[in-house]
């Protein structure tokens, strides 16, 4: 893509010849939070270098400007990972360069992690829209890790002293979820298995039915909300 000059700007996965950048990264992720006034996590160069050197960051360059990074965390011995520390340099922004960074990322993570949940906190509304697009859903803090060198992670936010005081339930900050086990917020299922379990639910209506319209009318609301016994479902699937 190119940026408003019209310069060529390489989205990448970084390396050890990225390594000079990581100062300014740092640089950028400060001035970042300081603007936003909440949110982004202060990094050491170090735990940047790591990232970088471990091959778990996507940087943004053109020429050799720096124009955006971001990188991944585990959490929970990889059954959770975190797109962390998105940043666009001002020069670059407006031109959707950090959706493009947010996707290489999150791709990064999948490919990486495949059967990990992807998850992130941000009092970003561009961030959130950019999660929704890629399958994230809104989550309470309940649902993500409870690895606590996450949450220590937040020791450099401004509202920190907030997340601890709900004990790590609530914080300025919309927690956000991407299943892999999920599509769409809902657990993926065949068209056999969705086929099998409406007519089993049909049947069961008719069951109902046969007792007595009041009768019936008065079951149905729980028949809808009824757990379906998976052992009749396969059953019934397995009878076709």
């Amino acid at each position: 893509m190119k940026n408003k000059n019209n310069h060529t700007v390489h989205i990448l996965s970084a390396g050890k010849n990225h390594i000079d950048y990581v100062d300014q990264i740092c640089q950028m992720i400060e001035s970042a939070t300081k603007i936003r006034g909440t949110g982004i996590a202060k990094r050491s160069p170090e735990y940047l270098e790591n990232k970088i050197l471990d091959g778990k960051a996507v940087i943004a360059v053109s020429g050799n400007e720096l124009a955006g990074f971001c990188y991944i965390e585990t959490w929970g011995h990889g059954q959770y990972t975190a797109n962390s520390g998105l940043i666009v340099h001002p020069d670059f922004q407006g031109m959707g360069l950090g959706r493009k960074i947010k996707e290489a990322t999150f791709n990064l993570a999948r490919k990486k992690y495949p059967e990990a949940k992807v998850f992130g906190i941000t009092t970003s509304l561009a961030v959130m829209r950019i999660n929704s697009s890629l399958g994230y859903e809104p989550v309470t803090f309940s649902e993500l890790t409870d690895d606590e060198n996450f949450w220590k992670g937040c020791s450099g936010c401004v509202n920190y002293d907030i997340l601890n005081r709900t004990n790590h339930h609530h914080c300025l900050c919309t927690g956000m979820l991407f299943d892999p086990n999920k599509k769409n917020g809902r657990i993926k299922k065949t068209s056999s298995d969705r086929w099998n379990r409406f007519k089993l639910f049909v049947k069961k209506y008719k069951t109902i039915y046969k007792n007595g319209k009041e009768k019936g009318i008065s079951k149905l609301s729980k028949v809808e909300n009824e757990p379906i016994d998976q052992k009749e479902l396969k059953e019934k699937g397995n009878s076709k």
